[in-house]
């Protein structure tokens, strides 16, 4: 078998022999995910990855988008991998049905410690674990569903999602989702879902606020529960910014209303916090912004800080007793073979211990006023037709002109464009279309935010030069 050279330096050589012959064997076996294969190796590169450091790749390229959305602290954080070595010593795995172990537990009261609260609610009580975002969302329909089961409410089968909402790519997940690019293939294998007006403010009318946004999509909110009154088990949402559907925004009132409106009509509330909690959006968790707490709430990918899979689905102990009882029918036997693993168990606890010791919320705040600042300069270009911004979370709409009502030809592939002209200057953005947008890990120096916002700009003015030559 050809050795191939796994010096990162070497292999971020542009043309060097090494990274040629690691693609090629790549190209010889994986298939990767959301990816269309046929475009590599040319029209989309591949980027050969041995080592990465900080918020760098290979020490040359800038993960602006933290890996999909996973790494809080940088790459090879020491202390993570140092407690994930440490377990790794102690116990890789054992499994959680009828067994416990040290992280498990620990993880566990602490995350419902830190959990979002509400006043005039009992918290949140129990932690389910699972193996990834789109398990966690399969914990949560689930329970919701079979929690009305067991109490004889056999007619509440259905789930109220967002419009242009994404909570993964399993069968369920993938139901409650509403992007076309996911979902079309597959809707003859997915339950019904019913999908109730986004509150997303870039959609807003002429003088209407994003708040007066979330006001209106909750009336609309409200009026599709009316009309199917006893059938809904839980709505689902995620917090603040719907990721997957364009780095779409709205503004916490939607929220307080939502747990309002589920309140009224006896339907459970999940947040969807699997990219958008730990910090991501300014506070800990999204919930936070609004004063709500759900019933049950979904977290992954920053968990471990990126180092591990690992996702956890928090419920209310009235949740949590709807199962109790003599029958194993009645008991939610959901499973993974890897619930609850050692390691990412312990990554998730060095990674908690990293907010309290760095004080991450609340540098996160000057990180994110920075950015705001640099990317401020791009609201005035001629074909960016809106900047919004969550905590850590920027994004740029871009449209032909900066026009809402003209967005660019699919076919131009502007974002893609704009994807390759970046990777040339030394920064790795992965567009949603034609949205580019910054959600880099917590530990972004002031040089790397002036490289991602002179690379952004340089990237846009290539993209439509390329397309329109």
């Amino acid at each position: 078998m050809r050795e191939i050279t796994h010096d990162p330096l070497m292999l971020a050589e542009p043309g060097n022999a090494a990274a040629h012959a690691w693609r090629e064997r790549d190209l010889n076996v994986l298939w990767h995910p959301c990816t269309q294969m046929r475009e590599h190796p040319h029209t989309l590169p591949l980027l050969p990855i041995a080592s990465g450091q900080g918020p760098w790749l290979i020490g040359r390229w800038l993960d602006a988008i933290s890996s999909w959305w996973t790494n809080l602290f940088g790459h090879a954080e020491p202390r993570i991998a140092a407690a994930i070595a440490e377990q790794a010593r102690t116990l890789e795995h054992v499994i959680l049905a009828g067994v416990s172990h040290p992280p498990a537990v620990e993880l566990a009261e602490r995350l419902l410690a830190i959990a979002p609260r509400q006043a005039g609610r009992a918290p949140l009580a129990k932690v389910f674990y699972a193996d990834n975002g789109s398990a966690g969302v399969e914990v949560a329909l689930k329970m919701a569903f079979h929690w009305f089961r067991n109490r004889g409410e056999d007619g509440r089968t259905k789930f109220v999602a967002l419009e242009n909402g994404y909570h993964g790519e399993t069968l369920g997940a993938l139901a409650v989702g509403d992007v076309p690019l996911y979902r079309r293939v597959y809707a003859p294998l997915l339950i019904e879902s019913l999908f109730a007006p986004s509150p997303d403010a870039y959609a807003c009318e002429p003088g209407q606020s994003p708040a007066e946004r979330a006001r209106q999509a909750a009336q609309a909110l409200r009026e599709l529960l009316e009309r199917h009154a006893g059938q809904v088990c839980a709505m689902i949402l995620e917090p603040r910014v719907q990721c997957a559907g364009g780095m779409r925004m709205h503004d916490p009132e939607y929220l307080r209303l939502a747990r309002e409106i589920c309140d009224e009509h006896g339907v459970f509330l999940i947040a969807d916090e699997i990219a958008v909690g730990f910090g991501r959006t300014g506070t800990m968790f999204a919930s936070e912004q609004a004063g709500v707490m759900p019933d049950l709430l979904c977290l992954s990918k920053g968990l471990t800080g990126g180092a591990l899979p690992l996702a956890a689905v928090l419920a209310t102990q009235s949740i949590y007793d709807g199962f109790l009882d003599d029958s194993r029918e009645r008991a939610f036997l959901h499973s993974h073979s890897y619930t609850g693993n050692p390691l990412a168990c312990a990554a998730a606890l060095a990674s908690l211990s990293i907010f309290e010791q760095d004080d991450v919320i609340q540098r996160n705040l000057a990180t994110s006023a920075r950015m705001a600042e640099l990317a401020a300069p791009l609201g005035e270009h001629a074909h960016v037709a809106d900047v919004r911004q969550a905590g850590m979370i920027l994004a740029f709409e871009l449209t032909r002109g900066g026009d809402k009502r003209t967005p660019f030809d699919p076919a131009a592939r502007i974002g893609l464009r704009a994807y390759r002209a970046a990777l040339e200057r030394g920064v790795l953005l992965r567009p949603l279309g034609d949205i580019l947008y910054w959600m880099p890990p917590y530990c972004i120096d002031e040089d790397a935010l002036q490289l991602l916002a002179r690379t952004t700009r340089e990237a846009i003015d290539s993209a439509i030069a390329e397309a329109d030559a």
